[in-house]
């Protein structure tokens, strides 16, 4: 007992020790993954509950060519005659006499309204399925600008970061100048706390990247935490544009609206002609069984009739649906020229903010970033040479910042100005 007592510290210390060991080796976290434009794309049309919700409009248009092809259904008639109301020599027996006749009516239809139906119920399908890809479309649209918000909060913060890192190393060399008595106090102190903008830079970065992120993972309805989604992508720009005419031709052929005016016009032909054969006679042919002895022979106590019931068409031709159907066509025509004009107008639009977008990218690629750089590096080398004031060391250092920055929301207003050509000419034709 004495030796197990005078054991006990040393088993707790190496019960201590494992439990600091086991605690320090932690799992690893999950790496985030990161999806291209594609995955993104093709994973928001599989899951996104708009599109699913749009996309069941189509079903439920070809539920309705079934509907639309139907027959009419015959009419089934039963018939009670000859039942007696006076009593016959003082017995009344009111069924004895009692005949039940069924009959079978049916109306045919004349002048291909089954099949003009089908064709409009047809035509209808078309439409929602353009529908259903013009707010695809849209939606696509939305989502592009949501990825490329995360590509450039991306190379915003790795400029900040980058930056940051730039400034500590500076830092660095200036507090050992310091040391040394090269610089004086206050100028170590004013480019310490420029370092609080290059921290604020860094941590608002991180900030706009995670609510870029919030914002296309709202789009997919994915619950993902944000630290295990990234997206990847090419953060730059094509200075490639082709003729704006080319990209109005593609767009008259791609754009889903353009095409459901068209479509619409198609429609309303079709319910004009419709509305015209509904103006025709529709006979009813009624055929029927009676227990009842034939005139021309008093032992044929079965009997068939026939009869065909013919409406006069004298007040109602089905006039008015007629006359709404073809100002409907019209309509619908007019329709599709303002679609085209917007067609051109979005187009051109997308097509200018592009060119200008390019043009300013252009000299700053070739020229701005390089100077600002070139500037920054010789003007640090000379300050810390004795050869530059603080204030012109300090002035540069923003300069090259802001040079940096405003590149980087150039190529972001450039891709999402790239979007937006995409979406006025209904396909990707800028990357």
């Amino acid at each position: 007992m004495y030796l197990l007592i005078r054991r006990l510290p040393l088993f707790f210390f190496v019960t201590a020790c494992f439990w600091q060991l086991s605690s320090g080796q932690q799992a690893p976290s999950q790496p985030a993954a990161a999806f291209t434009w594609t995955e993104i794309r093709d994973k928001f049309e599989a899951v996104n509950p708009t599109l699913k919700a749009a996309k069941l409009s189509i079903d439920e248009s070809k539920a309705a060519e079934v509907t639309a092809y139907l027959r009419p259904n015959p009419d089934f008639s039963v018939t009670a005659d000859g039942t007696q109301l006076t009593p016959y020599q003082g017995i009344y027996r009111p069924f004895a006499g009692t005949e039940i006749t069924p009959g079978i009516s049916y109306l045919h239809e004349r002048g291909n309204k089954r099949e003009l139906r089908l064709n409009q119920a047809k035509q209808s399908t078309a439409v929602s399925e353009t529908t259903y890809r013009d707010q695809e479309r849209t939606l696509l649209f939305d989502l592009r600008g949501a990825f490329v918000q995360v590509l450039q909060a991306k190379a915003v913060l790795q400029n900040a970061k980058e930056n940051l890192d730039y400034w500590n190393r500076e830092l660095d060399v200036n507090r050992t100048r310091f040391q040394a008595g090269d610089i004086a106090q206050l100028d170590l102190n004013r480019q310490e706390l420029l370092q609080v903008q290059f921290e604020t830079d860094y941590e608002t970065a991180i900030t706009n990247l995670r609510t870029a992120k919030i914002q296309i993972l709202t789009l997919l309805n994915d619950r993902t935490p944000i630290d295990r989604f990234d997206v990847t992508g090419t953060f730059d720009f094509v200075d490639e544009l082709k003729p704006l005419d080319d990209y109005r031709n593609e767009a008259v052929e791609a754009r889903p609206d353009l095409k459901e005016a068209m479509q619409n016009v198609d429609l309303a032909k079709i319910t004009h002609d419709l509305a015209v054969s509904n103006g025709s006679t529709d006979p009813t042919w009624s055929v029927w069984w009676t227990h009842n002895a034939s005139f021309n022979n008093p032992f044929a106590n079965n009997t068939v009739g026939v009869s065909v019931s013919i409406p006069w068409r004298i007040f109602d031709r089905n006039q008015g649906e007629k006359a709404r159907t073809e100002v409907d066509i019209g309509r619908n025509e007019r329709l599709k020229d303002a679609a085209q004009a917007q067609v051109f107008s979005d187009v051109d639009s997308a097509y200018y903010t592009v060119v200008q977008n390019l043009d300013l990218l252009r000299p700053y690629k070739a020229k701005y970033l390089p100077l600002a750089v070139e500037v920054r590096d010789k003007m640090a080398f000379s300050y810390r040479n004795g050869g530059a004031s603080l204030l012109d060391y300090l002035d540069t250092e923003k300069s090259y910042r802001d040079t940096r920055l405003a590149y980087l929301n150039l190529i972001g207003s450039y891709l999402a100005a790239a979007a937006q050509m995409n979406m006025a000419v209904g396909r990707e034709v800028i990357q």
